[in-house]
């Protein structure tokens, strides 16, 4: 079934239960052979199903039912319900529309997380079933060692068979419970795959254990002999404790989730008629006004009504400094108010507010697959396919080299253990995970796994310079007197200054009143538009502005001309001051770098890579902040429509190309751009054009994006090196290619623990992305 692009649909679905890496092929399999399914990405550590479909062929309650036909739990991925909207719809799914029309409906809160699992079960619970079949299992493994060759020969005991059985019998009856409870779920998972038409390392493992046992049972039926009961349960017991082990390290990736998901408060407090009313988060809605005690969360996005205070957003934003909030600010639910009380109105509730777009955001990007975990999706199945074709092709290699049935068996369920892909389907999906909840830490989010692994190859960044590089507010760079104090002139300037509400008058002020405060007032104050302003001051008359004033004010600036001259040579706004006729000052403005640019610009540097600022300020204004910041080239001049063809005369040069920009003006370079990064999104997260968004208005994340995407690209080869590895290194051994010439046999139970320990190997070295070295903000330099 074929469809356009504009017919499409995706939903993401909760598919809880995928004990396994592998077993991603049966759901993908399944739901990939149905009318309607355009394509199908499984993440088992997410343990999500993102499906592409035509809405006019299938529907989402019919996409749910077939993944419950194949075994599974399923529900829709969203937020608990105190972050979900309240007026959300109750079918439970994450759709995304045609031409970008969006919308989002959640599931009931224990769906969350996967709390409604494998025939329910979550996570948390499949962890603890897995623990409790491995104990059945090792508990039972041990007496039946014991009572084994390998326990009379390798181990010397030589204990006597309880109630007079046969040593086959009491151990086939010590293995029932293994192969009927610890093993069931390898037995009813290659059925499930089997059904699904495809293989995967359930398959191979109940072959392997089944094998085994069944002909153990016909060997004890049939009067006794050489019986592998032993090899049988180990196996399972190894399998299960690796898996057990691999399954809670497969937890903490999702680490990042569970904590966004446990900021948001469950209740807030909300006046109404004057009262003070306890409500549900989930109640709050637009326009309702919080009030937010110190110490407490913030339940939803709002805007300060009364009050000033304290607010730490480092949960949400990653700015380690509380922010400072009065009248007027914006505040960001699940921040937390650190002293003062704040009446906040609400502005933002349910999907829309920043924690809920940030959930959505990292979700996506968990659930997204990189290019180089398809292939090797590809590769596992046939991995499998390979695994059973080679233990058939070992027994039958051993037997006609003259080897007794038994030790034929041996070698051909080594070489099915050993292949199980397990590792393989797990390489890139666990490192994703930890990759883009590190970065949720620290306010850099990644839409996509493309995204992550695209940061980890650029080679240019290419910034803005008005606010990304820059504050994008006037600030005082200089002040040069002529025959005042220093102070005295700037009480007479910030007085006339305060009347004025020019930006750079405000920016003057400012200065003035860190150096000198609590300047006189101004009196019979006029305004010049286009020139500057004028009044009388403490009996002075007091002109501010530009050349043109003094011109009409009959001034000579005298010496500080040159000095004019000077400054605007440097790319800065000179504004003059005069005093009762006499050119007094020339006070240099400009928009000042970000304290952390340099910083920033630094930290690319190290990591290899060439900065770049695009600007359409003039080429003056732009190379002074490039000598101060240590940038390499400026391209200046640049019309906002003409950015877009500057990145791309970039990337026509071979380079990849990473554009930082506000997510607004800069939308046509952002797209333009390999990699589009918006700066200082705050609570707007959802911005289209950029793959990497970063909530503080703080260049240092920038580094910190590519750090993290390499960081995670090197924990993916890493991780797919050792998949590959092991297994074109175990496979031979496991056929006992070198047991003529060394001796070397490798037996079923260890092949078992190495190959759970591979996967186990995995998944820990995603985990140690945690431990990445990134650039620090200025706050804890």
């Amino acid at each position: 079934m074929t469809s356009d692009a504009k017919d499409r649909s995706t939903a993401v679905l909760d598919v809880s239960g995928v004990r396994w890496a592998s077993e991603q092929n049966v759901v993908a399999a399944v739901l990939g052979r149905r009318p309607g399914v355009v394509g199908v990405e499984v993440n088992p550590v997410a343990q999500a199903a993102t499906v592409t479909f035509d809405p006019r062929v299938t529907s989402l309650a019919e996409l749910r039912r077939w993944v419950v036909e194949c075994g599974y739990h399923c529900a829709g991925q969203s937020v608990p319900s105190h972050i979900c909207d309240p007026m959300a719809e109750p079918s439970h799914e994450m759709m995304k529309h045609p031409g970008h029309a969006e919308h989002e409906v959640g599931p009931s809160p224990h769906e969350m997380m996967g709390h409604g699992g494998h025939a329910g079960m979550s996570m948390e619970a499949m962890v603890a079933d897995m623990r409790n079949r491995f104990l059945v299992a090792a508990a039972l493994s041990v007496p039946i060692l014991i009572w084994s060759p390998i326990g009379r020969e390798v181990l010397g005991l030589h204990v006597p068979v309880p109630f007079g059985l046969r040593e086959d019998v009491w151990a086939l009856l010590l293995s029932l419970p293994v192969i009927f409870y610890s093993s069931w779920i390898f037995f009813d998972g290659a059925v499930r795959a089997l059904r699904a038409r495809t293989l995967d390392m359930m398959v191979l493992v109940a072959v392997a254990i089944g094998a085994g046992w069944l002909y153990s049972v016909v060997i004890t039926l049939t009067g006794g002999g050489e019986v592998f009961y032993e090899a049988a349960t180990v196996l399972a017991a190894f399998v299960l404790l690796g898996h057990w082990f691999e399954m809670r390290a497969r937890g903490g990736a999702n680490d990042a989730i569970r904590a966004l998901l446990d900021l948001a408060p469950p209740r807030a407090v909300v006046i109404r008629d004057g009262e003070q009313v306890e409500i549900p988060t989930a109640e709050v809605a637009v326009g309702d006004l919080m009030l937010v005690r110190p110490g407490s969360k913030i339940a939803v996005d709002g805007e300060v009504v009364e009050g000033k205070s304290e607010v730490d957003e480092s949960m949400v934003t990653g700015e380690s400094l509380p922010v400072h909030k009065a009248p007027g600010s914006a505040v960001i639910g699940a921040t937390i108010n650190r002293n003062g009380t704040l009446r906040v109105r609400a502005t933002k509730v349910g999907a829309d507010t920043a924690l809920a777009q940030i959930v959505k955001l990292v979700q996506q990007a968990q659930n997204s697959k990189a290019p180089g975990q398809r292939l090797a999706d590809r590769a596992a199945f046939w991995l499998v396919f390979v695994a059973l074709v080679g233990g058939g092709v070992t027994l039958a290699v051993w037997l006609l080299a003259g080897a007794g049935f038994g030790m034929a068996m041996l070698f051909a369920i080594t070489v099915v253990v050993i292949t199980c892909p397990d590792a393989l389907g797990l390489a890139t999906p666990t490192a994703i995970m930890v990759g883009t909840g590190l970065g949720a830490k620290r306010g850099v989010l990644f839409k996509n796994a493309i995204a992550l692994e695209t940061s980890a190859r650029v080679q240019a960044v290419v910034m803005d310079k008005t606010g990304t590089l820059t504050k994008g507010e006037p600030e005082v760079t200089d002040v040069i007197v002529d025959g005042f104090a220093e102070s005295e002139l700037l009480r007479l300037v910030a007085a006339v200054e305060r009347e004025s509400e020019h930006p750079l008058a405000e920016a003057v002020v400012r200065y003035a009143e860190q150096r000198a405060p609590g300047g006189p007032q101004a009196g019979t104050f006029e305004n010049v538009p286009g020139h500057g302003a004028t009044a009388e001051v403490d009996g002075h008359r007091v002109a501010v502005g530009n050349a043109k004033l003094m011109r009409a004010e009959g001034i000579d600036l005298g010496p500080l001309a040159a000095r004019r001259e000077e400054l605007a040579a440097g790319g800065r706004t000179a504004v003059i001051a005069a005093v009762d006729g006499r050119a007094a000052a020339v006070i240099g403005i400009a928009d000042a770098p970000r304290e952390t640019s340099a910083a920033a610009v630094a930290a690319l540097h190290e990591a290899g890579v060439e900065v770049i600022m695009l600007t359409g300020d003039n080429e003056a204004t732009a190379r002074r902040i490039a000598g101060r910041l240590g940038i390499d080239t400026v391209i200046a001049d640049v019309l906002p429509g003409d950015k877009a063809a500057k990145i791309a005369e970039l990337q026509r040069g071979g380079r990849k190309v990473a554009m930082v920009g506000d997510g607004v003006n800069d939308a046509p370079a952002l797209a333009q751009a390999d990699l589009g990064i918006a700066i200082g999104a705050g609570t707007d997260v959802a911005i289209e054009t950029a793959d990497v968004v970063l909530m503080r208005s703080d260049p240092l994340d920038v580094p910190t994006a590519l750090a993290i995407g390499r960081g995670t690209l090197r924990k993916m080869r890493q991780n797919l090196g050792w998949a590959v590895g092991y297994n074109t290194i175990a496979l031979p051994i496991a056929a006992g290619v070198f047991e003529p010439a060394f001796g070397l046999v490798l037996r079923p139970e260890i092949a078992a623990l190495s190959m759970s320990g591979s996967s186990f190997i995995v998944a820990v070295n995603a985990l140690m992305l945690k431990r990445l070295r990134l650039p620090r903000p200025a706050s804890q330099e």
